[in-house]
């Protein structure tokens, strides 16, 4: 793979990317990729909004309170 130069202030997941789209990859693996970003930063917010619910303490009947409310 070609080593990639620019001159812009990308960051590292951008030089990544770049080097990979670089290499003209086939449509399908290009969905398959995105589908893989796409579960990846998924899975991070779930994560994330996992640990917030559980250092707040909410349960099931807290959300059934708000899906509840008018």
């Amino acid at each position: 793979m070609q080593e990639l130069r620019v001159n812009q202030n990308f960051s590292n997941i951008q030089l990544e990317l770049l080097k990979l789209y670089s290499t003209n990859i086939q449509e399908s693996e290009l969905i398959e990729i995105k589908d893989y970003l796409a579960k990846y930063f998924a899975k991070k917010a779930i994560n994330g909004a996992d640990t917030i619910w559980d250092a707040k303490g909410f349960d099931n009947d807290e959300m059934d309170r708000w899906l509840n409310e008018k």
